[in-house]
């Protein structure tokens, strides 16, 4: 039997409200049970603190549950509520709390943010923490969080045009926002990093 559909099973978990939890679609759920295909990293380490099992153990690369940290090395990083232009992220402090990430993670450069509003719901919603690689570019059709015109920093889908920049909200009820390359600049509107991993609040 798939190991997740095994572990939803055993703990009594419907797949309505695994959903739920993992802040998925059915179909998406519906495809890792039939392996259709794998879930993303985000969702892995979800369920992995969900069931308390090893990642391994839920794509079946081992048949070890328990998950040995004892070796695993992890650093606490800052969740920042809100990231003013012009100030250092080293210097800012509106820290509301507190996330542990793998060393590899934190060798890449990244910051916590916690998000604000609902307009990248269904998928980051209010009260939730994203894990953000400081870069000042990203590729089309990524998620970054991105400062415009000095205001706090935003988390929208990134759409690139040589007339300029399109920051698109996830929920539909909020219109795209373009901006021309004079907007760019002068604005200006500034990438700080790509959003890796998101860790949803219950």
């Amino acid at each position: 039997m798939n190991r997740i559909k095994q572990l939803r099973r055993e703990h009594n978990i419907t797949q309505n409200k695994l959903c739920e939890k993992l802040g998925i679609t059915q179909g998406a759920l519906s495809g890792w049970e039939t392996e259709r295909y794998e879930p993303d990293i985000s969702s892995l380490r979800k369920m992995s603190k969900l069931f308390d099992v090893s990642i391994d153990y839920i794509l079946g690369q081992s048949n070890e549950r328990n998950i040995d940290s004892s070796n695993i090395k992890k650093y606490r990083i800052p969740v920042y509520g809100a990231v003013a232009a012009g100030i250092p992220i080293e210097a800012i402090e509106d820290v509301v709390d507190w996330e542990e990430i793998d060393e590899a993670t934190f060798k890449k450069g990244v910051i916590a943010l916690k998000i604000k509003g609902n307009s990248m719901e269904p998928r980051i919603c209010d009260g939730d923490v994203v894990i953000v690689q400081k870069q000042t570019f990203i590729d089309d059709g990524q998620i970054a969080v991105v400062m415009v015109n000095g205001n706090d920093a935003t988390c929208k889908k990134i759409k690139h045009s040589p007339a300029g920049m399109t920051l698109i909200s996830l929920n539909p009820a909020y219109e795209p926002m373009f901006y021309s390359k004079d907007d760019v600049i002068n604005l200006p509107v500034k990438i700080l990093g790509k959003v890796i991993e998101l860790r949803g609040k219950f």
